[in-house]
């Protein structure tokens, strides 16, 4: 958890992905849409990725990918981020991280 801890410092977005995952392809798109610069770890494709996503499981996503975290605090996976989104909280919630200035 330390390296996932490390991963989300000082970034107000971070998504956890896999290249052939379409909900994380979704998910990116959605918070790229709003004009947010999402810090993005292709798991598939750094060194770690399997611990890093083990990490994610401790520490409660299920499942784990796409993993976001906004503002340096786990939010969830699709379903949180589509929940958020229906419910007009998505938005002020990456203004608060910083992630977007509108």
């Amino acid at each position: 958890m330390e390296a996932v801890t490390r991963m989300v410092a000082d970034r107000p977005v971070v998504i956890f992905s896999r290249t052939t995952c379409c909900m994380s392809h979704t998910i990116k798109t959605l918070i790229s849409g709003f004009g947010a610069n999402p810090t993005v770890y292709e798991l598939d494709e750094i060194q770690d990725g399997q611990q890093v996503e083990r990490a994610l499981q401790q520490m409660g996503c299920k499942p784990t990918i796409p993993a976001v975290f906004i503002g340096q605090q786990l939010i969830g996976g699709p379903n949180q981020i589509m929940t958020l989104q229906v419910k007009n909280q998505l938005v002020p919630m990456l203004m608060r991280a910083g992630a977007i200035w509108i």
